[in-house]
């Protein structure tokens, strides 16, 4: 009778017992699972700040960003305190010269941020490095932009005639000013960047109720859910904490290589629900909305002269006008995935941090060379994430990769017919997603040891396989041009023959 009974008082347990791990392995961190509440809240509080007028939306805006940075920073707020009243200082000290030093000054305090533990201080939280590092790209963005002020009225009094100036401030914000900008609760933790121009044309948009809302806010909305449910089923299914074990590393090569896959696309799953809740906290607001004829970009803002609508405009010229969001879109999930170059890859993740470092740091290389110039901006990309290795090996691996793909492209791509190239697309395609499901390997085992112990069972196959397409881009560029090179030699010849 016992026996009998057994195994069914057993069954209950083991299930329970393995329910319980699962569950364990499919739910978020609580560090996760804060980022999401406070996304999600920000988006109905968005619709009250529409309505609200510049004293609200500035005051309240700071109010609620200072409120979520105490719960969630504690005492380490006075890093982004400390931070905001030095980059204060330099604008006022030299505002013709303010950009590098608050370039300077910024990550240097970002090193001492990330080594704060070694001079005998507490560690800080991961919401405080989050909003550390959205506040270094503000600052220098700001300090940037007090300099653009700067020679725009010195050239107002050297010249006769003004031109046209895109997206400069009106006037130097003080104390103040700067402070409510950088504890606005908008993009906060997770983003999206935006200049201190997009912040004061929100504050005076001069009638936000007919800037549409619902519409837009939808239709970004609508795939959240759907990779939300990714992000859950991939993650129990396979847990990046497998990968540290030995166990891992007892499967087959086929497997190991395989495993990267997944783990990217987790890795990808969890940015698009962060940054397109984020996108829609700004849309509720109606915060980066312009005209479509501005042409805005992710980031940076109008491209071009537009005519802002006036508070006593009818409603009905106000309804023909089109506005987007462009200036705070921050990730396009489709354009990420199926996206043929690695270069456009980059273009579409994080695209509002993609401006940030191609306007200060891309162009302001210290060298000319697309791939160097590629790989200092990497380089400075991967210290602004912080001081792991695994940062470093990814960010780097990246220029290898493009200048492979810049080989291949000027030795055989260009060079096929529309029908080949279709194909070389697809084949491209497949090396692009396999190079960041390697970095992005990287990138989320953070240490050295963990990164190259997984590259190197995996044989170092994208960094191998780079330098071999680079190598072969070049030995076919270089047989084509003396194929060419012969042909022009050739034409030149004949003439001479029949004289």
């Amino acid at each position: 009778m016992k026996s009998r009974l057994l195994p069914r008082s057993r069954f209950p347990l083991w299930a329970a017992a393995r329910a319980e791990r699962a569950l364990r392995r499919a739910t978020m961190s609580p560090d996760e699972v804060i980022y999401l509440a406070v996304l999600l809240v920000s988006i109905p509080i968005g619709f009250l700040f529409k309505k609200g007028d510049l004293r609200i939306k500035q005051f309240g805006g700071a109010a609620a960003g200072l409120v979520l940075t105490l719960a969630t920073c504690h005492i380490h707020t006075l890093h982004s305190l400390i931070t905001i009243l030095g980059t204060w200082l330099i604008i006022n000290i030299s505002p013709r010269a303010c950009h590098y030093l608050t370039l300077g000054w910024t990550f240097s305090y970002l090193l001492f941020f990330r080594t704060i533990a070694y001079f005998g201080f507490p560690e800080p939280t991961p919401f405080t490095n989050a909003v550390q590092l959205l506040l270094t790209l503000k600052m220098v963005s700001l300090a940037n932009e007090v300099q653009e002020l700067t020679w725009a009225k010195k050239q107002d009094v050297t010249s006769f005639a003004k031109s046209p100036l895109i997206g400069v401030i009106p006037k130097m914000p003080g104390l103040v000013e700067i402070l409510c900008y950088s504890y606005c609760y908008v993009g906060l933790m997770t983003g999206p960047f935006f200049r201190y121009r997009t912040y004061h044309d929100w504050l005076n948009q001069p009638n936000s109720t007919i800037i549409p809302s619902w519409k837009p806010l939808l239709l970004r909305m609508k795939m959240i859910p759907i990779f939300g449910v990714f992000f859950l089923v991939a993650s129990h299914f396979f847990p990046l904490q497998y990968v540290r074990s030995d166990a891992f590393y007892e499967r087959g090569l086929l497997f190991r290589i395989f495993y990267m896959i997944p783990i990217f696309f987790v890795f990808r799953m969890r940015f698009y629900v962060a940054w397109l809740c984020a996108e829609c906290a700004c849309i509720s607001a109606a915060f980066g909305a312009y005209p479509t004829t501005a042409k805005s970009r992710s980031g940076g803002g109008p491209t071009v002269e537009y005519v802002p609508i006036s508070s006593n405009s009818d409603e009905g010229g106000a309804s023909s006008i089109t506005y987007d969001y462009e200036t705070i879109k921050n990730i396009d999930p489709h354009g990420t995935d199926f996206c043929v170059k690695v270069k456009d890859g980059m273009r579409y993740w994080n695209m509002t941090v993609q401006w940030w470092l191609a306007q200060y740091i891309y162009k302001s290389a210290p060298v000319r060379s697309y791939v160097l110039r590629s790989a200092w901006t990497m380089l400075i990309s991967a210290y602004w994430h912080g001081i792991h290795p695994g940062y470093y090996l990814s960010f780097l691996t990246i220029p290898l990769c493009l200048a492979a793909e810049g080989a291949m492209e000027s030795g055989f791509l260009r060079h096929l017919t529309p029908a080949g190239r279709l194909y070389g697309d697809w084949v491209q395609w497949f090396l692009k997603m396999r190079a960041y499901d390697y970095m992005c390997m990287g990138f989320v085992l953070l240490t050295f040891e963990d990164t190259v112990r997984y590259w190197s069972s995996i044989y170092y196959c994208i960094h191998l396989g780079a330098l071999a397409i680079f190598l072969l881009g070049k030995g076919l560029g270089l047989q084509r041009g003396r194929a060419s090179q012969k042909d022009k030699d050739g034409t030149l010849e004949k003439p001479q023959r029949q004289e």
